[in-house]
């Protein structure tokens, strides 16, 4: 089986940008933090037409579609964040991430530990016969505010938005862990073990 995932493409040839002065390359329109064109202040982009930094998803378009509303109404006043941005490849089983990755924390020098598991012997895995599963989750060791956190398995697509808001609000284990209690027995509730 072959699995093409390139992405799209943006569709910008007829716009002939060039005649406008909006500077653009293979990934889109080039725009600074408030989805405003770096060459002309007059046009903005969003989704998938934007070379903004943010990944070719479905909710990042709709993401950048509110801020670009917002600022071509208010004024620029809302600037792109994709800290916390999840991302899944749907396959069987599902596999997802958020944040960042070993190699990326080393290059930062960030100072980390990581929690690694394989959960194919997890209930939660094994009630509904998933032999492959696993997770991996970074650590900042000062703080112990998760930075990474990638899940393959049994409903990783919906364990993982966990993560991305734990991410996004700079949350630490033990604010993800206590007092929060979880639906058991669901995925989710596998989150306190992963910690």
């Amino acid at each position: 089986m072959v699995v093409h995932g390139a992405g799209r493409v943006p569709n910008l040839e007829e716009l002939d940008l060039m005649v406008a002065g909006v500077e653009h390359d293979s990934r889109g329109v080039k725009v600074n933090e408030y989805l405003q064109s770096v060459s002309n202040p007059t046009v903005y982009a969003a989704g998938d037409v934007a070379a903004s930094g943010g990944l070719p998803l479905t909710p990042v378009a709709s993401y950048e579609g509110s801020i670009v509303s917002n600022n071509l109404t208010k004024g620029n006043t809302l600037k792109t964040n994709y800290s916390g941005l999840p991302s899944v490849v749907f396959t069987t089983p599902p596999l997802a991430s958020v944040g960042i990755q070993d190699d990326e924390a080393k290059q930062k020098g960030i100072r980390f530990r990581i929690k690694y598991e394989d959960t194919s012997n997890w209930y939660s895995s094994r009630r509904v016969g998933e032999t492959c599963s696993g997770f991996k989750v970074l650590i900042e060791e000062d703080s112990n505010r998760i930075i990474g956190a990638h899940i393959l398995g049994p409903h990783a697509e919906k364990v993982i938005n966990i993560f991305s808001i734990a991410i996004r609000l700079g949350l630490t284990t033990k604010q993800l862990n206590d007092p929060i209690l979880y639906s058991y027995p669901t995925n989710s509730s596998d989150v306190i073990y992963m910690l």
